[in-house]
Parts: C-alpha cells; structure tokens; sequence
C-alpha cells in the first residue's frame, strides 16, 4: 500500500517479523556457512545500491535489526525476505535464487540428511511402534505431538522441527513415486492426542493415503499375541542401485546402517510384523470403524 506516495510495507515500522524457527543451529557447520554467504550477498549489494540498513529495513518491510542479523549470518531469512530484497535490490533474480539452500538450512541436521534419503529412495518401509509415522501425520498432529514434547522443545525448536517434518511429505508427491509400506499401531489409532477433532483429521488423511496406488498401510491389532516389533520401529531404505539403509533403536544404538548381516536383521523382523499385522484392505476397514466411533 502507499501513504502520500511513499511505499510502506506491513510491519517495517515495528520489525515484529523476527519469529521463532529462524535461528541457524550453531552445531550445524554447513548451515552455519549457506546462511553467512547468503547475508554476505545480501550486504554487498545493498551497499552497492547505495542502500543503508535503515533504508533497506523501511523498503522491504523488515525491522532494522532483523536486517542486521540477516546479513551478519545470525538469521536465516525468510523466503518473502529474499524475494523482496531481489525486487529492491533489482538482482534480476539472483537472490531469489537462493531460497532453495535456505530453505534446506533450516531444518535440523539429522532430519535434513534423513529426507536426502528418502529423496533418493525406491522404496521404503518403515514400523513406528509408539506413533503414528512421522510421513502420514496431518500438520495439526505433529505440531500437537511436538508441543507435548517433555521437556518442552522451545518455540524455536517446535518450528524447525515441524517444518522439517512436513517437508518430508514431498516423498508422496515425487514421479516416478516410490513404494512405501507401513505398518502402525492400532494403540496409536485411539489415542485422541491432541483432542477427536485431530484425530478424525488424521484417521481421514490415512484413508486418502492408504488409497495411494504405491503405498501400503497396516495396522498391527492390540490382541495379537505374538509380535515381532517388541525392539523398536523399523526403517529401510532402498535405492535404485540395490543398496540400502537402515535404522532401529535394536540395531547399532539407532544409527544408519548398511551392513548386509544387520540389514537382513531389520528385514527379516520388518517382514514378520508385516505378516503379523492386518492386511491393506482389513486395515482400511479397522481404520473406517474407529473413524466412525470418533
């Protein structure tokens, strides 16, 4: 909007857009060194523009100080930021351009790696015993799961997380798609964490999910008598050149491995919860049902 001819932007009088969930890890090197080259672009060319900090604050909406953190490496900016600093700035698009690292940046390190693997794989299995996988949960669920969190996860720390969580649902959007297979909980089905509306919410997304013509969903019901997941959840990762990765809390203290003999270990366990639990079509309907006493 503009006020006697002058542009202003929303918020560039009272710098309220310095949010939580954009700090840079300091233990995260490679976070550390995009985020100081983008702030280092970002100065060189305002001052090459003639700009000063207080000038480029008031054109781009921010307030000063979150300019100053920025461009000294101490803040990870904003996609709209960097969007708007290459329209002022007039970079033709060279700044805009670095959304996609930045992007990356903010999401925790070990999460970060654990979706560059998922990028590349072909197919995935993956068991959580305690709730409801990561990948299938609606964004209202894994915000309520990561402000239950003991001791507490700092606002911070809920907005990294959470972003990084829902970025890793782009594995259900790539082409060629992979194949993903899940076995769940019934327990984690009736548990109404977060308030029933949350939970219908989410036992819906796993019905459109489970319809998914690459993926397969099963429910693990609460009166077997045997099971084979007792250790821990279960992941394995497969890739198109027939390596594979894998994790469990059972196997090497929860660290990825690919050592064939631990591999065959999380396979051989990942297959017997599978024939333990129900089947895609039987595990639609227990989901239908409980949806229904919801």
């Amino acid at each position: 909007m503009s006020v006697n001819g002058e542009a202003v932007r929303v918020g560039a009088e009272t710098g309220q857009t310095d949010e939580p969930g954009w700090e840079v890890d300091p233990d995260d090197d490679w976070a550390l060194a995009v985020v100081a080259t983008v702030g280092r672009q970002l100065r060189l060319r305002r001052e090459a523009a003639g700009m000063r900090a207080g000038e480029f604050a008031v054109a781009v909406g921010y307030g000063e100080d979150l300019v100053y953190k920025i461009e000294s490496g101490k803040r990870i900016p904003r996609p709209e930021y960097l969007d708007t600093a290459d329209e002022v700035l007039g970079a033709g698009g060279l700044i805009a351009a670095m959304k996609e690292d930045v992007k990356r940046v903010r999401y925790p390190k070990k999460v970060r790696d654990l979706a560059q693997m998922e990028a590349r794989a072909v197919e995935l299995q993956l068991y959580d015993p305690l709730n409801i996988h990561g990948l299938l949960q609606t964004p209202d669920y894994a915000r309520g799961l990561l402000l239950m969190r003991r001791p507490a996860y700092s606002a911070e720390e809920v907005e990294r997380f959470f972003a990084a969580r829902v970025a890793r649902k782009a594995v259900f959007e790539r082409d060629p798609a992979p194949e993903l297979s899940f076995v769940l909980e019934e327990w984690t089905l009736r548990r109404p964490l977060g308030g029933k509306t949350r939970l219908r919410q989410q036992l819906e997304r796993l019905l459109e999910v489970g319809h998914l013509r690459n993926v397969e969903l099963q429910v693990m019901p609460m009166d077997r008598e045997e099971h084979a997941g007792l250790a821990g959840g279960i992941e394995v990762l497969k890739f198109e050149d027939g390596s594979m990765v894998g994790r469990s809390p059972a196997v090497a203290n929860g660290r990825p491995v690919s050592d064939p003999r631990q591999l065959r270990i999380l396979e051989l366990r990942y297959g017997i919860i599978r024939a333990q639990a129900l089947t895609p079509r039987e595990s639609a309907s227990l989901i239908e049902q409980l949806l229904g006493e919801t």
